[in-house]
């Protein structure tokens, strides 16, 4: 009991870490202004290899419910953020979980990449988009502008999905990974000199 007790507080502090990195977020140049890049996810992905799927989950919950009181989207971006979070880190913690080793981080960190990508394209298209234009009230046209500022031949909704908002999340894949990969250990470490592992 009261090793959980200890986890709990663990996944808290990631939770409060997190909702701050959500905060700090900024745009790219390359990419149209209304996808702003942030380290967000990098605190759950870490505890997905070190207590599991589950709390990598609430960590990803409490963040963009706590972000939700800071929203400039009607709550359409932290769901988004939600969706696509949640899969990452918890295919990533899955993936983890059958072969726990270094090759065993790397397939996670991989594949939950991929299957957050992946998961980007349907959520965009058939979830997020769709909300922003009938809850927020913006046209698609206006996000296609958007986008076409950047890259100028994006001129359809699945354009918007697959030339914007595709490389964008791979590039957050790659980028969060890389991290993960270079601190899980050390973190991991910490944790149990603590006896919080």
């Amino acid at each position: 009991m009261e090793n959980l007790t200890k986890k709990i507080a663990v996944v808290g502090v990631m939770a409060a870490f997190s909702s701050v990195l959500m905060v700090l977020e900024f745009s790219l140049p390359i990419f149209p202004r209304f996808l702003e890049f942030n380290f967000s996810d990098l605190p759950a992905l870490i505890i997905a290899f070190i207590y599991g799927p589950i709390p990598a989950a609430a960590i990803q919950l409490i963040k963009c419910s706590i972000h939700l009181f800071f929203t400039e989207t009607a709550g359409i971006g932290e769901l988004s953020n939600f969706l696509i979070g949640a899969v990452w880190v918890v295919s990533a913690g899955l993936i983890y979980m059958m072969r726990r080793d270094k090759t065993g981080i790397l397939l996670g960190l991989a594949g939950g990449s991929l299957f957050m990508a992946v998961t980007g394209i349907f959520t965009n298209y058939f979830i997020i988009l769709p909300f922003y234009e009938n809850v927020v009230e913006m046209p698609m046209t206006a996000i296609i502008n958007m986008c076409s500022l950047i890259i100028p031949f994006v001129s359809t909704k699945w354009d918007v999905v697959l030339i914007s908002i595709l490389p964008f999340n791979i590039l957050k894949g790659i980028v969060i990974s890389l991290i993960t990969f270079i601190v899980y250990k050390k973190i991991g470490h910490v944790l149990e000199k603590y006896n919080l592992k």
